[in-house]
């Protein structure tokens, strides 16, 4: 008779039985969801700790919950978990928090079952290194078991919603400092620029006399607008139905685990997560990620285009040389010697693209909500994190890796500017419309500036002209009589 192969151990389910690793720390149903879902998109780590934190507050409100009844009603036979017991889920969870024995999540970010598959594999991690703490092997679920003891008073339907606020909150206060700090280097570009000429361009066409300093200040001013809708995003998020159950009853969990596991978990978090008073509500209704994911996609457009707009005046389009430099990061090309690509734009564009399709994809998902649950948590969290982990790399590549290096080609810029037609608007005020156009007209058929073109018309005194071209004069808020 061949002998038991040491290596595996046999779990069992009312499904069947699976052969797993012995050492393993997932369990059957685990197993059962990578059979089930093959996709191998990786799960999140910051959402895997984040439910290792939830969980830690859940054991820690468990223990509270045993002695306080035990205290109060000594004459019962109140069923209770051994200290020791809770003592090690305790610290396992806290392990996962911090994020050890990711390498044993083995469920795909893409799942069916509202989350189920999510909840088990980390109630199988934790059941299993709580098991070898005691000193017994996985899978003996007779000392510690995934549902009895790693579920107690929990539902996948309360923890796992719960863990992805806690996650999200998390990562969109290192979205909000990211943002700043990107404003922080164009309001310096701003600053450095107000009087660096440049043309304005309309459709694309060249337009107006501006300045860099104008155009740095759009995008400063659309980031300060990014950051503060970010800096409230927390607060669509804090009221969280953990201790709701199965559908935000309560039903099976003990009023004091309900009024008492919110409290734990802030301190364990440090953030201001608060009981829903409808958690029936919260539990069916996901509205809040649509509200949140929709000042993500925001940003994402105001990264597209600023990454946009400096990778076109920087690009080899602009003639004689680019009015704007930026840093030159790697090889463009396998067969183009000494191209350089704009590939710092380019992602920061391709990353803004992933979140306008996330936010479709989360949209409609979380109207895809029924009843009393909606099934689609995995999903939508996998694409809130996304978007959040995209952007934070965006805007940490757009600052480090492009706007701290470039260069203003001021007199590239000035120069431009006043061989262009554009420049003429300037003196609508003092020629009027047809003379104006017979000076652009000049200037356009035979390549001049607008100092030489004037020479020949005569249309305004050389000197007049002059103080008309200087830049605080160009770049005032319109003219007054006296001026």
């Amino acid at each position: 008779m061949n002998k038991p192969n040491a290596g595996i151990r046999k779990e069992q389910d009312f499904l069947g039985e699976i052969e797993i690793p012995s050492e393993a720390l997932y369990g059957i149903h685990s197993c059962r969801a990578r059979e089930n879902f093959p996709d191998r998109t990786a799960f999140h780590r910051e959402w895997y700790e984040a439910i290792g934190i939830v969980k830690q507050a859940c054991y820690i409100t468990c223990r509270d919950y045993f002695k306080a009844a035990s205290r109060k009603f000594p004459e019962k036979n109140i069923k209770t978990l051994p200290d020791e017991l809770l003592g090690a889920l305790i610290m396992s969870a806290s392990e996962v928090a911090e994020g050890l024995y990711f390498h044993h999540w083995i469920v795909p970010a893409v799942s069916g079952g509202a989350g189920t598959s999510i909840n088990m594999n980390a109630n199988e991690i934790i059941a299993n290194a709580t098991l070898i703490k005691l000193g017994r092997k996985p899978g003996d679920y007779s000392v510690v078991d995934p549902f009895e003891h790693a579920n107690i008073f929990q539902s996948t339907n309360d923890v796992i919603p719960t863990s992805l606020k806690v996650c999200v909150i998390k990562l969109l206060g290192l979205l909000e400092s990211s943002v700043n700090e990107t404003r922080a280097v164009v309001e310096r570009l701003e600053s450095g620029n107000r009087n660096s000429l440049k043309i304005a361009y309309t459709q694309m066409q060249e337009a107006v006399p501006s300045s860099f300093g104008k155009l740095f200040s759009t995008y400063s001013e659309a980031l300060s607008r990014d950051w503060w809708r970010v800096s409230k995003c927390s607060e669509r998020l804090k009221l969280v139905n953990l201790g709701g159950g199965a559908i935000g009853t309560g039903l099976s969990v003990p009023r004091f685990f309900i009024m008492e596991v919110l409290s734990n978990l802030q301190k364990l978090t440090g953030l201001p997560v608060a009981r829903s008073e409808n958690m029936g509500d919260t539990t069916s209704n996901l509205d809040s990620f649509v509200e949140v994911h929709a000042t993500l996609k925001a940003h994402a457009v105001n990264l597209e285009k600023m990454a946009s707009d400096i990778r076109l005046m920087a690009s080899d389009l602009t003639k004689p040389m680019p009015v704007l430099s930026i840093p030159a990061r790697q090889t463009g090309s396998t067969i183009m010697p000494g191209k350089v690509n704009p590939v710092i734009p380019e992602f920061v564009i391709s990353c803004s693209h992933q979140v306008y399709a996330n936010d479709q994809l989360l949209s409609g998902l979380c109207g895809q909500g029924c009843l009393e649950l909606n099934a689609y948590l995995p999903s939508i969290g996998h694409a809130m994190i996304s978007s959040l982990k995209l952007l934070i790399a965006a805007n940490h590549s757009i600052k480090q890796n492009m706007l701290d290096g470039l260069i203003v080609n001021k007199e590239v810029s000035h120069e431009q500017l006043m061989r262009s037609p554009s420049i003429t608007t300037a003196l609508l005020p003092v020629i009027g419309y047809n003379k104006a156009s017979e000076l652009a007209r000049l200037m356009k058929s035979e390549n001049l500036s607008v100092i030489s073109a004037n020479d020949r018309l005569k249309l305004v005194e050389p000197e007049r002209l002059v103080e008309i071209l200087k830049p605080e004069n160009l770049l005032k808020m319109g003219y007054t009589l006296e001026s």
